[in-house]
């Protein structure tokens, strides 16, 4: 099943791990998903269930990918987490949005589990439901977890409209400081970074467990349909050094799967440990993360810093998104001003002093081969920092468009065998 909510902030992602946590208590494999580009929450979702959580996209993948996506990851219960309100997609004035929650929904036929923030709010909450549960035909709602429920009486106020509009309440949650998770940007600091992540979770599913009817939730899912399954996303080489550590800690969990299914392997190595990737490595590969916030050990980290440039003279080919797209760079000021240099293996320069948000899917042309494919084809991504581009000034790497088809300033850069983008690579396209 799916669980949705109204609106963002209603409480959906907690409901979500207390769930898959409550469900794994009881002997169940679960198996979590995301709806769309948030590569934070599905960490969270891996904590709760002891098995990767993967993004489900339907602006950004192919059908086939989604569908080789749920046949390689069987269980007992999938649990797929929205995001947004459940019709909130993205669209150009005047068009029916995509890539919404609902639109997964009716693809996958999956019930909704909508998540209520009933706080200020009786009768009007059932409203609300029934309002979610007509919209579309293909979408169907199987009924509500009400959330920030200030009382007994509060309850009993709110739970007959329910009864009136015909929509099951599977459960009903007061407001409990334990249940917030600390929170960075415009969504959770990582799981990684969350020293109590442990403790957190067992708070969240003991709360479920006490007061969701999960016998009723797994009443309510669906039986998975098949379909039609097979990836786009060829490895960009057979050995592929792989940064991960604290400052290299986002990419999307289908892109190292899919590699290693293909045959590819993966050498991972840690820059803040001042580790060079491996020297037989056909490709490295630098995922997002905070190298920001990790400035100092970065600009020190000389075996690392060597080792690129050592492979990059070499004309071994050097990517890097977002995060590690900067590091590639000439420097990095973080937050407080300060100028940390990086490689230099690219002309970019950029800074956190001044903030400015950056965010959004991605359809990038690629101009050059490199480690996203060949000249000509269509990556689909997805853009989300807050870093000022100071200076550019190497070749662009892609054309890129926004999802309504507006011409994004982001075109990446490439300098030899070295290439970096702002957004992270979710899905190919042949074009």
């Amino acid at each position: 099943m799916i669980v949705a909510a109204p609106h963002s902030g209603a409480g959906k992602t907690t409901v979500t791990i207390g769930l898959m946590c409550a469900l794994r208590r009881q002997g169940l494999a679960v198996q979590a998903y995301k709806c769309g580009p948030d590569y934070i929450d599905p960490a969270f979702h891996a904590v709760a269930t002891g098995r990767p959580s993967f993004n489900l996209d339907t602006w950004a993948m192919a059908p086939t990918t989604l569908g080789d996506l749920l046949a390689r990851h069987t269980a007992d219960i999938a649990i797929a987490e929205g995001v947004m309100g459940l019709f909130d997609g993205v669209a150009a004035p005047g068009q029916i949005a995509r890539g919404a929650t609902a639109d997964l929904a009716a693809l996958l036929g999956w019930p909704v589990l909508l998540v209520l923030d009933v706080a200020g709010q009786t009768e009007t909450a059932a409203a609300v439901a029934a309002g979610l549960a007509h919209y579309r035909d293909d979408v169907a709602v199987a009924g509500v977890i009400l959330n920030r429920v200030a009382s007994p009486r509060h309850l009993a106020l709110i739970t007959p409209g329910f009864e009136r509009v015909g929509l099951k309440v599977f459960g009903a949650l007061g407001h409990d400081a334990r249940f917030e998770l600390p929170e960075r940007h415009l969504g959770l600091v990582q799981a990684n970074e969350t020293d109590d992540i442990d403790q957190r979770l067992d708070a969240l599913g003991d709360a479920i467990a006490s007061a969701v009817d999960l016998s009723a939730v797994r009443r309510a899912a669906a039986p998975a349909k098949p379909m039609a399954g097979g990836s786009s996303r060829r490895p960009p080489g057979q050995r592929i050094a792989v940064a991960r550590d604290r400052a290299f800690s986002f990419m999307y969990p289908h892109l190292l799967e899919g590699w290693r299914s293909a045959g590819a392997e993966i050498l991972p190595f840690s820059p803040l440990g001042d580790e060079a990737p491996d020297t037989s490595a056909d490709v490295v590969w630098l995922p997002g993360g905070y190298p920001e916030l990790h400035g100092g050990m970065l600009a020190a980290a000389r075996r690392f810093q060597d080792g690129l440039h050592v492979l990059a003279a070499r004309s071994v080919p050097i990517h890097g998104e977002c995060g590690g797209y900067m590091v590639l760079g000439q420097g990095i000021e973080d937050a407080d001003g300060h100028r940390h240099s990086m490689t230099g293996l690219l002309q970019v320069e950029t800074s956190f002093a001044k903030r400015r948000l950056h965010i959004g899917y991605r359809r990038a042309r690629l101009l050059a081969d490199g480690p996203l494919g060949p000249a000509g084809e269509t990556v689909m991504g997805h853009e989300f920092h807050y870093a000022s581009v100071l200076k550019v000034g190497d070749e662009p790497l892609v054309d890129c468009r926004d999802a309504t088809g507006a011409v994004v300033p982001e075109a990446g850069a490439r300098n030899g065998s070295v290439s970096g983008t702002f957004f992270h690579a979710i899905d190919g396209l042949k074009t």
